[in-house]
C-alpha cells in the first residue's frame, strides 16, 4: 500500500499492490466533501478486471464479499476522526 496523492483537503488516492489470493494492482480512492459539521467519505476501488475476476462477478456477490470490509474501515476512520 502506498500513497500516491492527495489533493488536501477532499482526496487520498492510494495504491493497493496484492500477492494473495491472486495478483492484482488497484487503486483505492477516498474523496471526502464537507456538510457542516460532518464529512461525507466516498471509498472507490479501481483496477483491471481480468477474466478470472469477470468469472467470479458471474457467480460470487463481490459487494456481499468486500463490502462489510469497506464498512469497517470507513467506521475505523470516522472513529479515529472523531477523536
Amino acid at each position: 500500500m502506498e500513497i500516491a496523492d492527495t489533493m488536501e483537503p477532499s482526496k487520498v488516492v492510494i495504491k493497493l499492490d496484492f500477492l494473495e489470493p491472486f495478483e492484482a494492482h488497484n487503486i483505492a480512492e477516498f474523496n471526502l466533501q464537507g456538510k457542516g459539521d460532518a464529512t461525507d467519505v466516498t471509498w472507490s476501488l479501481y483496477g483491471p478486471s481480468p477474466f478470472i475476476t469477470k468469472l467470479m462477478g458471474v457467480f460470487f456477490n463481490m459487494d456481499k464479499m468486500i463490502g462489510g470490509d469497506f464498512e469497517v474501515g470507513l467506521a475505523n476512520l470516522k472513529a479515529i476522526a472523531e477523536r
